[in-house]
């Protein structure tokens, strides 16, 4: 960031998902690479994610997810900051989302979706670039 503060980004698992390795593994690469980084856990609800994301005074939220629930969970999310004040902030998501669901996804406001297998220093440079 241009005033040398470091980038705070909230990973985050919504839903019933009980898979968190990917998570994981964006969540060391982005610390790794002199982020902060909150890892919100297993299981959380919106409503917590949105939560979390205030409370920490996050720059980035990160939505992992592998269920199948997003086209569900996501738009909730997306209001929920929106409510809460933090339209400016950045949003990514990565897991299994189908190619015909991510227009839809890029239309709510997520920035940029990120499938298995992504190298990890693509998630970096996109939020080095696209963080304000």
């Amino acid at each position: 960031m241009p005033d040398g503060k470091k980038i705070r980004v909230l990973i985050a698992k919504p839903g019933l998902d009980g898979h968190d390795r990917g998570a994981k593994v964006v969540a060391r690469a982005l610390r790794d690479a002199g982020m902060e980084v909150i890892y919100t856990g297993l299981r959380q609800t919106p409503e917590m994610i949105a939560e979390a994301a205030l409370q920490e005074d996050v720059d980035v939220v990160g939505l992992s997810i592998l269920s199948g629930a997003h086209m569900t969970l996501f738009p909730r999310i997306m209001k929920l900051l929106k409510d809460k004040g933090m339209e400016g902030i950045l949003v990514f998501a990565g897991g299994i989302i189908p190619d015909e669901d991510v227009p839809a996804l890029k239309e709510m406001g997520i920035r940029a979706i990120y499938g298995p297998g992504t190298p990890t220093g693509d998630i970096v440079d996109f939020l080095r670039q696209n963080v304000q």
